[in-house]
């Protein structure tokens, strides 16, 4: 398919080149203990023979991610050797030299490339719905910075979360998004509408689609079945004693049940119904990852979270395929099963929130309820990863960069409908972020609480952005079951 942004490549390249230029200023910024899981997972798979990958323990940070990740940083390993070799020595705990820090952030930036390539490939297409949908309003009159295609590239390109995540905290998020989007542009590309026809999925395309899914999984695992391993590779993957929630908890359901727990665990305390002797210790509040107990409500098990995740997203699956609604709806059931993911999923990271944000941010530039449920959910999602920079020198620079995206997301957003987007209720709610801000950056480190209760401002943060997120979540499935099925091609939907 010919790529319709060839006019637009001058702005698109500025766009990437600028965030990586961002990227590479970065470079000396806090990196969190995750900069050493990954150092000590190159050391792993470039000194250890495969066999050993996931039995090998010497560090803490034991290799937990799928085999193909594995495969990617032995991949790195044998680059990471030109910087320097003593990165590769498995005994060499926190090791963390100049040239190591430079190759593992550079290692980053590098492949974030898979994302930036992915993100004009989403957008190229989503350029030839704007062109073909009159609502869309890309004109070529239209300024730059008011056109659907440059507002998405921004917000992919310059996502405030993924920024501070990868290139300050330290992951590799940024290319394996890149594989969802372009697998989501390649799907829409390669149909009129995007839609999914079930009704014409015959049973040779269930056959290839089959083939595909058994081979991949052949590839990953294959190696492990043969060496006998998949009960321990699968021990590392689902590692289910670190608890129902991640030590900084996660904006989401289960973040809300533990606090209604802790709340009638003390009225029970107050009313002389529990005794405080008896009670388990406050280890869910200690910021630690463990298994805990709840003390009134019934404690939660990880299959009661994977039947809960399932609950959750089964509504959006059978509506995606018994009443289809183009690509829109296919790409608004992958930000749902996301999010559902996300809220009810065991030890759920509160990075995860990108993986509805990101995909979320297309649905926002075409659709004016999208845009708001966008606001919504952003804005709160990347407030609640302000936790994971907790030094002084990175408080200027994430609180810069979350005012830059989340006042370019309103204001284009804003100009892009024509008018206002959010409710005063949810205005005043988004601005209660700015005291709790106020009170967790900058308050309560002063105060003596600070060393006695470290948790609080995490508690806080975690608490009032579950608020949010859930409301995000049920404003998402309305938006769903009202959308109209699949239109005839050239509406817009």
């Amino acid at each position: 398919m010919a790529s319709p942004m060839n006019s637009d490549s001058g702005w698109f390249l500025a766009l990437a080149l600028g965030v990586s230029f961002i990227k590479c200023l970065l470079i000396n910024a806090y990196h969190s203990t995750d900069f050493e899981v990954h150092r000590n997972w190159l050391a792993v798979t470039h000194s250890m023979p495969v066999s050993k990958w996931y039995y090998e323990a010497t560090s803490e940070w034991t290799l937990d991610y799928p085999p193909f990740f594995a495969w990617f940083e032995y991949g790195l390993s044998h680059v990471a050797a030109y910087f320097d070799k003593e990165m590769l020595v498995v005994r060499n705990l926190n090791y963390a030299s100049p040239a190591t820090v430079l190759f593992q952030r550079l290692s980053v930036i590098v492949t974030d490339v898979v994302f930036i390539y992915a993100i004009k490939e989403f957008n190229s297409w989503s350029c030839a719905i704007y062109r073909c949908c009159k609502c869309l309003r890309e004109d070529k009159g239209k300024e730059l910075l008011w056109k659907p295609s440059f507002i998405l590239a921004t917000l992919l390109l310059w996502n405030f979360g993924l920024i501070i995540v990868d290139h300050i905290h330290f992951q590799y998020n940024g290319f394996l998004f890149g594989v969802l989007l372009l697998s989501v542009a390649r799907h829409f590309q390669s149909k009129t509408d995007g839609s999914v026809h079930w009704k014409s999925f015959s049973p040779f395309r269930f056959v290839v689609l089959g083939s595909i899914v058994l081979t991949t999984f052949a590839l990953s695992f294959g190696p492990f079945i043969a060496l006998g391993q998949i009960p321990q590779v699968l021990s590392r993957l689902f590692p289910f004693k670190r608890g129902l929630c991640h030590a900084y908890w996660a904006p989401n359901v289960w973040a809300l049940y533990n606090i209604v727990d802790k709340v009638l665990s003390m009225l029970g305390v107050k009313l002389g119904m529990l005794d405080i002797n008896k009670l388990p210790k406050a280890t869910m509040t200690g910021g630690l990852v463990q298994e805990f107990q709840h003390t009134v409500l019934p404690s939660v098990s990880p299959l009661v979270t994977l039947i809960c995740t399932l609950l959750s997203i089964l509504p959006a699956l059978f509506h995606m395929w018994y009443r289809p609604s183009g690509g829109r709806g296919f790409l608004r059931c992958i930000v749902i099963c996301a999010l559902g993911s996300f809220m009810f999923g065991w030890h759920v990271h509160e990075k995860a929130i990108l993986m509805a944000i990101l995909p979320l941010s297309w649905l926002a530039v075409e659709h004016r309820e999208d845009a708001r449920t966008f606001l919504i959910l952003s804005t709160t999602g990347h407030f609640s990863l302000f936790p994971l920079l907790f030094t002084a020198q990175e408080l200027p620079i994430k609180i810069l960069l979350m005012l830059l995206f989340t006042i370019f997301s309103f204001t284009s957003l804003k100009k892009l409908f024509r008018g206002r987007l959010v409710s005063s209720v949810e205005a005043t709610y988004l601005l209660g972020l700015i005291p709790l801000a106020v009170i967790c950056e900058l308050v309560y480190p002063l105060t003596p609480w600070h060393h006695t209760l470290p948790f609080i401002p995490l508690l806080l943060t975690s608490i009032y952005c579950a608020l949010g997120v859930t409301y995000s979540f049920i404003r998402l499935y309305i938006s769903l079951l009202t959308v109209p099925s699949t239109t005839s091609k050239g509406k817009c939907q």
